[in-house]
């Protein structure tokens, strides 16, 4: 049975690799329930470290916790065995981002959930069409590759910042620089100080090529922060104390083991549509299209490649399949509150240890499920020793700086722009637009309109449109 579904042999696998390929794997990315939860959730309803909705209301960290193992569970399991790919799913680092830092000010949870289902609905319906396959045919090389880097620098942004390393400067006068080292331009914190040795700790394990070394990374780090915490005292920062911990206090729970509180599964609502006018919740929606739009195709590619994979044309056969399943991931993530679900990257660990077969999602997937019975453990990291983990993903995705072109400034600065834009204005979707309006004015005015696709140059007006939405709007409304 196992061979007919998944043809372990046919692809030069074994039932051994795959389950090996597919604990790895877990390990590997399973630092998403401790990161996810911290991203989306809070400990307390108020204070600079509540992520409140427009009616203060917020998500709590094991709710999150438990959904974003489930929807994790069931994604990954579904991934393996419709597209038999050893490519595991989990929500998205930067989506959850952008939900929590711009959706939620604005509506309600459930209505920022509501909208990650219709931003998975259409993902699908652009993948059933074979239009998304074609979009991202369209996009160049060099784009794509400062699509990705320009992800990992918005994701080591938000790392530094979320540890106090990076800290915005209040106005000041004679003050020109927006933000600074730590406090006084200078670490000046023990829980600043947790996340620069943790940050070592986890780039050594990674280095050195040990398998989950981000995991391992995370845990240690946790474990420093809870003696640091036991002996120093330094409690939370609560808005008043620069030098406590951002948002959890890394204390000892009361428990390690269980129920799942599973109630945020299904709190999703359209109210959003109520609450703001029609062109804002066109444009949140076309912003969270966009930054699920190109991730997972090229992620799915990578992936591919790595494991032998793609045929002559470099194509990864039945890679419509497998982007229909990865568009219903958004729609599971909307659903169970975990926000917009997507491939990892992390699989390529897996893939290493010998997975090629959706039988190593299987087990990737039912250790995710067995996880949401242990969210009791997430409680006690603190952000500062979860960060390390985004600024060594972030440093790991700047690997793709090297398909970039830099020789040929038509190219340069669309990449560049593409690159700082993200991390600068705190959105991947700015990042994205200004490198693709970018790269067709260049190549249209120095005479090459002839190899910008027909599709780039849709993409590129709908994103003049969306950093045009002020006057846009203001012209409606006249």
């Amino acid at each position: 049975m196992i061979e007919r579904l998944f043809r372990v042999s046919e692809r030069g696998s074994t039932v051994g690799r795959e389950m090996r390929g597919g604990l790895v794997t877990f390990v590997t990315m399973s630092y998403i329930i401790v990161l996810n939860p911290l991203i989306l959730g809070s400990f307390v309803p108020e204070g600079p470290g509540a992520k409140t909705d427009v009616v203060g209301n917020i998500l709590t960290v094991p709710q999150v916790a438990a959904v974003t193992a489930l929807v994790a569970g069931v994604m990954t399991l579904l991934f393996g065995l419709v597209a038999n790919y050893p490519f595991a799913i989990a929500t998205g680092l930067g989506i959850n981002t952008l939900v929590a830092v711009t959706l939620a000010p604005l509506m309600t949870w459930p209505e920022a959930m509501g909208l990650v289902v219709i931003d998975g609905l259409i993902i699908v319906l652009l993948a059933v069409t074979g239009f998304r396959t074609a979009v991202f045919n369209a996009v160049p090389a060099d784009l794509k590759a400062a699509i990705a880097v320009g992800i990992g620098l918005f994701i080591a942004f938000i790392g530094l910042v979320d540890a106090g390393f990076v800290r915005r400067i209040a106005d000041e006068a004679g003050t020109t620089v927006p933000v600074g080292l730590g406090i006084g331009n200078s670490i000046a914190s023990w829980p600043t100080f947790v996340f620069v040795v943790g940050l070592l700790i986890t780039g050594l394990l990674v280095a050195r090529g040990v398998r989950a070394g981000i995991l391992l990374g995370v845990v240690v780090t946790t474990i420093i922060a809870i003696v640091v915490e036991a002996i120093a005292q330094v409690g939370p920062s609560a808005g008043t104390n620069p030098k406590g911990w951002s948002l959890a206090v890394p204390t000892l729970p009361d428990s390690i083991v269980g129920l799942p509180d599973l109630s945020l599964v299904g709190a999703v609502s359209l109210g959003a549509f109520a609450r703001l006018d029609l062109i804002t919740v066109a444009l949140l929606v076309f912003t969270l299209v966009l930054a699920n739009f190109f991730d997972a195709m090229g992620t799915m590619t990578g992936l591919g490649k790595q494991a032998g994979l793609v045929d002559q044309n470099g194509q990864l056969p039945g890679v419509g399949k497998a982007l229909i399943v990865e568009g219903a991931g958004a729609v599971a993530g909307g659903v169970g509150s975990a926000s917009s679900n997507t491939v990892y990257i992390e699989s390529a660990s897996g893939i290493a240890e010998g997975a090629r077969t959706g039988l190593a999602n299987v087990l990737t997937g039912v250790l995710f499920l067995l996880a949401m019975f242990f969210t009791p453990l997430y409680s006690i990291v603190p952000i500062e020793a979860a960060a390390p983990a985004l600024v060594i993903v972030g440093a790991l995705m700047m690997r793709q700086i090297t398909g970039i072109d830099f020789t040929e400034f038509r190219v340069a600065l669309p990449a560049f722009l593409t690159i700082v834009v993200m991390p600068f204005t705190y959105s991947i979707a700015n990042g994205i637009g200004a490198g693709f309006v970018a790269y067709v004015v260049l190549a249209a005015a120095t005479g090459r309109a002839r190899i910008i696709h027909p599709l780039m140059w849709v993409v590129a007006v709908a994103f003049v449109g969306y950093f045009a939405v002020g006057p846009l709007q203001a012209l409606f409304a006249g």
